[in-house]
């Protein structure tokens, strides 16, 4: 309530928390006061290797775990429960900074133009998908939308490649922050022929609310984000694409390339910032070194005396 969290945050650190709290029961803690400095750097150790039946985890995943044990010691200060904050000099383990993965333009491309079909379905999956690269939306952001959400008049917009036409969508991200993201003519345009041609056909099947959604399943309910992440799964493999590393497509890939050619581009990185809703401009940054690559690699191949 205080912190303004989302759903998905909120049940992901009530996991951590109800881990934790087995974790210190299995050491003899009782009460809150018991707890000290070294419990919560076993419990940390112990997510790395492994204990009670649940496997080692990796860094970030043990990193959230302990951000949950240490918000809940500071509140347990904040409320005046216990007088010092045992986790105070523990601290979450740094993972290593991996970056992002994202699709060059012809592949998603092919994505796009491998989610075709006149059919309900086909037209809801094209929308989804050109929303998503053109948004840079999450993929709980993107099944949240209601039709009100998106302003499908496109205005004109003088570019230096010649006249765009752009609308706007409004996001609801992490801590309920709402946000205006452009959106492009080639989403826009598949937007409207879903909601012209595909939802009114959705929606009539309603044996679940909808409540307003934007995106609708077969039963004219809300598309959850587990049938989404399929749909986007169904179409990479139409398409023949998969990453680099042999994984699948996520949403987030989308979101990657979203602002990696934003930046290739020519964009800023706090224009992208703002489209992607980061509420630091660090966590953006990472997105340069995608571009610093592709520099060095069109130097190397491009110059002189590069080699």
């Amino acid at each position: 309530m205080e912190r303004g969290v989302a759903r998905n945050t909120l049940l992901s650190y009530r996991r951590d928390l109800r881990r934790y709290l087995v974790f210190l029961a299995a050491s003899g803690r009782s009460t809150v006061e018991q707890i000290t400095t070294s419990d919560v750097t076993d419990y940390l150790a112990a997510l790395r290797t492994g204990s009670q039946g649940h496997p080692a985890l990796a860094a970030s995943s043990a990193a959230r775990a302990v951000v949950a044990a240490r918000g809940w010691h500071r509140f347990l200060v904040a409320e005046g429960t216990v007088t010092a904050d045992a986790s105070r000099d523990v601290h979450p383990p740094a993972p290593p900074r991996r970056l992002p993965k994202a699709l060059p333009v012809a592949s998603i491309t092919a994505l796009l133009e491998a989610a075709s079909g006149d059919d309900p379905r086909g037209l809801r999956d094209r929308a989804l998908l050109e929303l998503l690269y053109a948004t840079g939306a999450r993929i709980s952001e993107a099944v949240g939308l209601d039709v009100d959400d998106v302003d499908a008049l496109a205005r004109s917009i003088e570019a230096p490649g010649g006249t765009a036409l752009v609308s706007v969508v409004r996001l609801r991200g992490k801590g309920s922050k709402e946000r205006l993201v452009p959106v492009g003519s080639y989403a826009v345009g598949a937007l409207q022929a879903y909601l012209v041609r595909g939802r009114p056909v959705l929606a009539v099947r309603g044996r679940a609310s909808s409540g307003g959604a934007l995106f609708l399943n077969n039963r004219g309910g809300r598309l959850s984000r587990q049938s989404a992440w399929q749909v986007l799964q169904d179409t990479a493999q139409r398409a023949g694409i998969a990453q680099a590393d042999g994984g699948g497509v996520s949403p987030h890939t989308l979101r990657h390339s979203f602002a990696t050619h934003l930046l290739e581009g020519g964009a800023d990185v706090r224009s992208v910032q703002e489209l992607l809703g980061h509420a630091s401009v660090t966590t953006t940054q990472i997105y340069t070194l995608v571009t610093v690559d592709s520099l060095r690699e069109v130097y190397a191949t491009s110059h002189p005396r590069a080699r």
